[in-house]
């Protein structure tokens, strides 16, 4: 499979963006009190993944059209997914539990304008995320600085010849959220209680969009009476008659909200992890069921990595279209004072367990 994609993305190359547009995050909250959140990564094409940390007081430059940008270097430890084998942190959480998510944000993404005035200050669009993350441990925090950044319309290389449209969902520890969105060259920032996000339009309108949805419940309906005629729902489910099924954003969005709001409450963080990767399976998109045609080329849309992040414990739970598996990434084990960069590649072969040897003689 790996050889297809690569395939895609060499033909991809001189088109606009990469076709890439079915991301979908959520945000769970346990009975201890405990938060987690997850996402769905999908994209026309393979994307390399790897998973990297980044120890304190690693340097970095920011990239714009006019050449350097931003030079920081990080207070905090990370770890997150990257792509083409890159520093910048896609998606990933710090050593304070602080996480953030990249999520495509096609035809609304309108990055500044870099001028002589504003150029030491900013950043690529792939390199804002790891600014969150490596300069920050709350909420608070990351709205008092973004005056002091701005996002550069960059072109990222192995990411077509135009600027990679992004907007971002930012979690701290306590699970206080926010989306911050590139809109006519300004950085915009929702809060988000619900924690939820998927891709364009802006934010809110999907959230005003929800309002079309407050009828669905988690309870079948009741049977009703009409001229004498019972009529009586089929089966389980009836409550969530009207509940849109397709991978559109606006559509994941409604799912992605109905689906954390009414899930019933975990114990703790691990078993609300689990918990969110059954309500993310429901975002998972087989090869061949979203598809878009350019220029006579067809590319299939997957969810090339789904993750899981667990800011109490520090640990970053993944697995990817090859390989569904569950891994995890313990942030605690890494010596964050290190002065390299330390990078796993995931696997790209589909693993299994064969338990045959397992079995045992029924006893009667």
């Amino acid at each position: 499979m790996k050889s297809i994609y690569l395939s895609l993305l060499l033909s991809t190359l001189f088109l606009a963006a990469i076709p890439g547009e079915a991301c979908t995050g959520i945000k769970l909250t346990a009975k201890d009190g405990s938060v987690i959140h997850g996402r769905t990564a999908e994209f026309g094409v393979q994307l390399d993944f790897s998973a990297l940390v980044i120890p304190r007081g690693y340097a970095f430059k920011g990239t714009t059209p006019n050449g350097p940008g931003l030079s920081y270097k990080a207070k905090y430890g990370a770890i997150g997914i990257v792509s083409f084998n890159s520093t910048a942190i896609l998606d990933g959480m710090n050593e304070k539990g602080l996480s953030v998510g990249a999520f495509y944000f096609p035809g609304y993404a309108k990055y500044a304008e870099i001028t002589s005035k504003n150029q030491a200050k900013a950043l690529s669009p792939i390199e804002f995320s790891n600014w969150i993350l490596t300069q920050h441990a709350t909420i608070d925090e990351v709205l008092a600085n973004l005056k002091n950044v701005a996002i550069a319309p960059t072109v990222v290389e192995n990411w077509g010849p135009t600027p990679p449209p992004f907007h971002y969902i930012v979690f701290d520890k306590t699970g206080k959220s926010i989306v911050i969105e590139p809109v006519a060259g300004t950085l915009k920032t929702y809060e988000n209680n619900l924690g939820i996000v998927t891709n364009s339009p802006q934010f809110d309108w999907h959230m005003t969009n929800l309002n079309n949805y407050v009828h669905l419940s988690p309870f079948n309906a009741k049977p009703i009476a009409i001229e004498g005629i019972t009529f009586t729902p089929f089966g389980q489910g009836s409550g969530m008659t009207g509940l849109p099924g397709d991978f559109s954003p606006p559509s994941r969005f409604v799912r992605a909200a109905i689906f954390s709001v009414t899930a019933t409450p975990s114990a703790n963080a691990q078993d609300a992890v689990s918990q969110a990767f059954h309500i993310l399976n429901q975002f998972d998109i087989p090869v061949g069921l979203v598809r878009a045609q350019e220029n006579g080329v067809v590319h299939t849309d997957a969810t090339l990595a789904t993750a899981v992040r667990d800011p109490q414990s520090l640990k970053f739970y993944f697995r990817t279209y090859e390989d569904q598996n569950l891994r995890v990434i313990d942030l605690k084990k890494f010596d964050l004072n290190a002065k390299t960069l330390q990078i796993f590649t995931l696997s790209e072969e589909q693993s299994y367990e064969d338990v045959s040897a397992k079995f045992k003689a029924m006893t009667q």
